[in-house]
């Protein structure tokens, strides 16, 4: 898996449509701060296919320090949140694996996406359970040695 830059990004669009880099740089930064803007006012961005841009207002609410175990109080808060579209989640999720992963080679698809995907297809998962994601939990890590245990040990007697 690879990360992809802006100048990565401005240096494919230009090789595509025969634009100076400097033209495209100018343009793709132009609608990266339209985003902003528009977020910034609240309002919601919607792309077909791609996906939705919304603001979010967390609300306040009473935390636990978890290093002191005391009551923290956090304010309310603005969060951008993203929900893909119909398209872009179908490509993502047939997209080949990393080469780690599925021990191929993983590039991207050369086509646009529209062309990739079949029309009027329902896709049905079940791998997906609900609950929890897989990963997405914070584990207990006791503080000291006297909370830990050691998988297939007896515990430690101390004589006097």
């Amino acid at each position: 898996m690879a990360t992809i830059t802006k100048k990565d990004l401005v240096d494919r669009i230009a090789n595509k449509t025969g634009q100076k880099r400097v033209v495209v740089k100018r343009i793709l930064q132009e609608f990266l701060d339209e985003i902003v803007t528009e977020l910034a006012d609240k309002n919601r961005l919607e792309f077909r296919d791609f996906g939705v841009f919304e603001v979010k207002v967390r609300a306040a609410r009473t935390a636990q320090n978890p290093k002191t175990l005391h009551p923290v109080t956090v304010p309310e808060r603005a969060a951008v949140k993203f929900k893909p579209g119909r398209k872009m989640r179908r490509v993502v999720e047939e997209a080949p694996r990393s080469s780690e992963d599925a021990g191929g080679s993983a590039t991207a698809p050369s086509s646009p996406i529209s062309a990739q995907i079949p029309q009027n297809e329902v896709v049905v998962r079940s791998d997906v359970t609900p609950g929890r994601a897989a990963g997405n939990h914070a584990a207990h890590r006791p503080k000291d040695d006297a909370e830990r245990t050691v998988p297939d040990q007896a515990p430690r007697v101390e004589h006097a």
